[in-house]
Formats: C-alpha cells, structure tokens, sequence
C-alpha cells in the first residue's frame, strides 16, 4: 500500500469513527515525531493504535480492515493468569470488504456491530488436526444465545448485535449494505503470532513510502 493511500485512509476512518460519537485516545493524533519522542513504550510495546492492513495481497477495498486498538494486555499476563488479560479495539468494514477466513490459537473475542451496515460472520469449526471442518456444525453465543450454523454458515450481525468467538474457531467478515464500525473486546490480542489464515496470506501491508506518515501504524513500531 503507498502512505499516500494510508493517511487517506486514516483520515476518512477517524471521521467515521467520530460520526458515531465514539472518540479515540490522545495519543491516535500524535505526529510521528511525538510518538518517537513520547514515553510511550506501553503503546509501542502492547501494539495500541492505528492498524490499516491489505493482508499483504495490495486490493485493500476488496480485502483489507481498518483497526485501532485502544488497550492490550500481555501474554504473560495470560500465562500468570492475573493482571491485564483483555484487549479491546475499534475497526471499520468497509461495504463487501472482505476480512479473510482465520482463526485464533489464544484470543477470545466477542465482535460486536457497533453500527452502518450488517456485519456478516462465515464460520466453520477447527478440525482435529486445526484446519478448517468442512462438515462439522458450528455453535457460538450472540448476545446469551446461542447460535448454531452448518459448516460456512453465516451470521448477521445487525447495528448492537454481536457474536462470541472462542479460540480455534474459523471466521471470516465484511459488511453488507453500508461500511460498518465494528468493536472487539477480547483476552490478549497477539496479532505477531496469534492469526493462522486459511490462505497464504500476510497480517500486514507492505508500505510503499511515497510521502510522509500523517500517523505511525502499529507496524511501523
């Protein structure tokens, strides 16, 4: 992806967050320079903030994602069982982008239609070898109840609905209708390691440095 493309995105993304009245921390609005010169190594070291990803493959409007995470525990801390076992991010869907099929080995999470248009989830259950079980039913809570889908079933979340999502479980996402804004709480958030893609695909973009950033990525930490 070029930067330009980047600090568009950037920019557009923060006015959606905003038109749903949801507000990002301070530190999503410092320059590059202030984040180098800042004592932030919670933020650089916990991955919070700005996250654009193509998943490597450079068609970022028919598969990508826009992220922000705003708080991350540490996988010690899941080790130790105390401490800061949570994570929670906001990001934004574009219409029919595609969030590719992946699971979770650690992360725990519930995703959550904060609002725009339908959210739609694909499923399929981890097979016993942790592939993809193209037979198996699939049963997950959505807001207390619980939900079963046939292998690839999908779910629709609609504005104020959400899913639940337990570590191992296939999944893949994009929004229907509108370009929907999205929140995730979760155990520890581990995006280095803790993403097994059913293709062979990256977790991070390749920049293309044609301007100066307008915001550091988590990447370029």
């Amino acid at each position: 992806m070029k930067r330009s493309d980047i600090n568009t995105i950037l920019a557009e993304g923060d006015a959606f967050i905003r038109s749903f009245g949801h507000i990002l921390p301070p530190f999503a609005y410092w320059s590059p320079d202030q984040m180098r010169a800042a004592d932030a190594a919670l933020i650089r070291e916990r991955g919070l903030g700005w996250d654009i990803t193509d998943y490597g493959d450079g068609r970022f409007d028919e598969m990508g994602l826009f992220l922000f995470t705003t708080r991350n525990g540490t996988t010690a801390d899941l080790e130790t069982g105390r401490g800061m076992l949570y994570a929670e991010k906001i990001m934004i869907s574009r219409r029919n982008q595609l969030s590719p099929m992946h699971r979770h080995d650690l992360k725990a999470e519930d995703i959550i239609n904060r609002g725009g248009g339908d959210l739609v989830i694909e499923l399929f259950a981890p097979g016993s070898d942790g592939g993809v079980d193209q037979t198996a039913q699939v049963t997950v809570p959505c807001d207390g109840v619980l939900r079963t889908v046939e292998a690839g079933g999908r779910i629709a979340l609609r504005p104020g609905e959400s899913v639940t999502l337990m570590p191992g479980i296939w999944h893949a996402f994009w929004a229907e209708g509108k370009d929907c804004l999205i929140g995730e709480v979760s155990t520890v958030n581990d995006d280095k390691t803790d993403n097994v893609f059913r293709e062979p695909i990256g977790r991070f973009s390749t920049i293309a440095e044609d301007v100066q950033a307008s915001h550091l990525l988590v990447s370029d930490y």
